[in-house]
C-alpha cells in the first residue's frame, strides 16, 4: 500500500501546486488536502477536507483516512488564500499548528512530518552575523508577526519530536520565496512602482524559487535516499545574494529612501490602505537583510536547488512586466557616467604627470 500524504493549507496557491505535484509520486497512494476554505485552483486527484486544522476535526480526518505523512503548509505570513484576516492567519499559525500535533501525537499511522518555516526566525538586527546557520541563536526574539508566529511553531514542533520519537520530523527554513506566482508580501514590495528604502542601507537578500520549494517538500515528504538524512531542520535557499539596489535596478524600479521612522510611518499608510503588508518585520529585513548557510541542505538532505538567488529572482522580475525605468537603459546610464569619470581620472594622471 503507497503513502497516504495529508497537505495544510492547500488553498493557497503554494499549498495548491504541492498538491498537484506529490500526486506524481509514485509511492503515494492517495493526498488528503486540507483547508478552511474552498481552494480557488483545482487539485487533481487528491481528496479535498473542508476543515480548519484550529479545531479537533482534524484528528478525526487523520484516523479515518489513516494519513502517514503530514506535510504542513499552513504557516503563512498573509492572510491571501485561506480566508480571513491577520487575526485568523495568526491563530491558525499557531493554534492551528498545535492542534494539529495534538492529532498527530495521538495518531498511530502518522510516522513522517514536513513542516513549512522560515529564515525570519533568525529575527533581524545590527548585531547579527553574516551568516545565520540552522544552530545560530538569534540576538533578539522576533516580537510579533509572521516571525514570532514561524518561532512558536518551531517550538511546539521540537515538543512533538520529543514526545514522538518514532515520528521523522523535518522543518525546512524557507528564504523569501518568489516566483512568477509568488503571493507574500515582499512580491507585494517588489511590485511597487516605487519602493521605499531605508535610508543608508543597502541589505544583502536571499530568495529561492517557488519551483525548488515544491522539490524540497516532496524531497522531505519521502523515505530519504541513501546516504541522507531528511529528518532535523534545514535552511533552504539559492545559492549567493542580492542587494536591494541590484534588485530594484533589476525590476526597473526606482526607489525612494527614507529615514528609517518615515519607512515605518509610510509602512502603516500602506498596511492601512491594503496596498501590501509593509509590516516591521519587513522593515527590519529591508534594513538589516538576513543570508543563511545552506551546506546541510546539500551535505545532509540531499538537496541542490535548480535555480540560485539571482536566477530566482530574474525568474519573478519577468513575470511583473517592466518599471518605470528599464533594466538596460539604467545599465546604459550607468556606464555612461563610469566612463565619464573613468576619463576624469585618466586626465588628472596625466596633469599630474606634466607637473
Amino acid at each position: 500500500m503507497g503513502k497516504v500524504v495529508l497537505v495544510t493549507g492547500a488553498a493557497r496557491q503554494l499549498g495548491g501546486r504541492f498538491v498537484r505535484r506529490i500526486q506524481r509520486d509514485p509511492d503515494v497512494e492517495r493526498v488528503i488536502a486540507v483547508d478552511a476554505v474552498e481552494p480557488p485552483h483545482r487539485l487533481g486527484s487528491a481528496e479535498f477536507v473542508r476543515t480548519d486544522i484550529r479545531q479537533s476535526a482534524i484528528a478525526r480526518v487523520l484516523a479515518e483516512h489513516a494519513v502517514d505523512t503530514v506535510v504542513h503548509l499552513a504557516v503563512t505570513g498573509g492572510a491571501g488564500g485561506s480566508g480571513g484576516g491577520h487575526s485568523a492567519v495568526k491563530e491558525t499559525n499557531v493554534i492551528g499548528t498545535m492542534q494539529l500535533l495534538g492529532a498527530c501525537q495521538k495518531s498511530p499511522t502518522v510516522r513522517r512530518l514536513v513542516v513549512k518555516s522560515s529564515t525570519s526566525v533568525y529575527g533581524g538586527t545590527s548585531r547579527d552575523p553574516a551568516v545565520f546557520t540552522e544552530t545560530t541563536q538569534p540576538k533578539s526574539l522576533p516580537t510579533g508577526g509572521f516571525a514570532k508566529d514561524a518561532s512558536e511553531v518551531e517550538g511546539y514542533v521540537r515538543g512533538f519530536a520529543r514526545r514522538r520519537p518514532d515520528v521523522a520530523v523535518c522543518v525546512l527554513r524557507f528564504a523569501n520565496i518568489l516566483g512568477p506566482f509568488a503571493d507574500s508580501a515582499l512580491a507585494e514590495y517588489f511590485s511597487m512602482p516605487v519602493m521605499p528604502t531605508v535610508l543608508g542601507y543597502d541589505p544583502r537578500l536571499q530568495f529561492v524559487h517557488e519551483d525548488d520549494v515544491l522539490e524540497v517538500l516532496g524531497l522531505a515528504a519521502r523515505e530519504p535516499r541513501r546516504g541522507t538524512l531528511n529528518s532535523g531542520t534545514f535552511n533552504i535557499a539559492g545559492d549567493g545574494v542580492l542587494l536591494l539596489s541590484q534588485c530594484s535596478r533589476r525590476l526597473g524600479r526606482p526607489t525612494v529612501p527614507l529615514l528609517l521612522p518615515a519607512v515605518t510611518w509610510v509602512g502603516q499608510a500602506l498596511r492601512a490602505v491594503g496596498v501590501t503588508d509593509f509590516s516591521p518585520e519587513q522593515i527590519r529585513l529591508l534594513t538589516h537583510g538576513r543570508v543563511v548557510e545552506t551546506a546541510q541542505m546539500r551535505d545532509v538532505l540531499g538537496f541542490a536547488p535548480m535555480y540560485t538567488t539571482a536566477e530566482t529572482f530574474a525568474d519573478f522580475a519577468r513575470s511583473r512586466g517592466g518599471g518605470l525605468l528599464p533594466p538596460e537603459r539604467v545599465g546604459r546610464a550607468v556606464d555612461r557616467v563610469a566612463a565619464m569619470l573613468d576619463a576624469d581620472v585618466e586626465a588628472e594622471a596625466v596633469e599630474g604627470a606634466k607637473r
